[in-house]
């Protein structure tokens, strides 16, 4: 029970931050820094919101991502883009450091329609993971999708 109640003020404490870590500021564009990202400080960098268009581009260009899906254990298993891992954004601080060990690895978040991998997002960015993408729902995905506990 501890350490739920651990990892929920873990992931109150990264939502908090990231929510309060300024609305205004504008997030990374691909393959650059943020507009006011310094990189001196040591600041946490931001997630970068994509489309289902670019999402899909960087899945078919070879290079080494890791697809997350936010979502409940009910949903992901009524449908869910093929090779994706279920990480519930209730439980993503608890459970990112065993499941994305490398936090310099290029994550690629998604849920039902954005609300929950915008929040995931932010909370694995304020985690010390770098290369967050969040490409909103699964109703906007328009390419295939699998069921079940693949």
């Amino acid at each position: 029970m501890r350490t739920r109640t651990i990892a929920a003020l873990a992931l109150t404490l990264a939502l908090c931050t990231a929510l309060t870590s300024g609305c205004a500021s504008a997030t990374k564009s691909a393959g650059g820094a943020s507009a006011g990202e310094d990189s001196a400080t040591s600041q946490p960098a931001s997630p970068q919101t994509i489309d289902a268009k670019e999402a899909k581009r960087m899945m078919d260009s070879g290079e080494p991502y890791t697809l997350v899906d936010v979502r409940t254990a009910e949903e992901y298993q009524a449908q869910h883009i093929d090779g994706a891992l279920l990480i519930p954004v209730d439980v993503i601080a608890s459970e990112a450091a065993a499941k994305l060990p490398d936090k310099g690895a290029t994550i690629l978040v998604y849920c039902r329609s954005g609300n929950r991998s915008a929040t995931a997002a932010r909370a694995l960015a304020g985690l010390g993971y770098t290369k967050v993408y969040d490409f909103g729902g699964i109703i906007n995905w328009p390419y295939e999708t699998v069921s079940g506990n693949n």
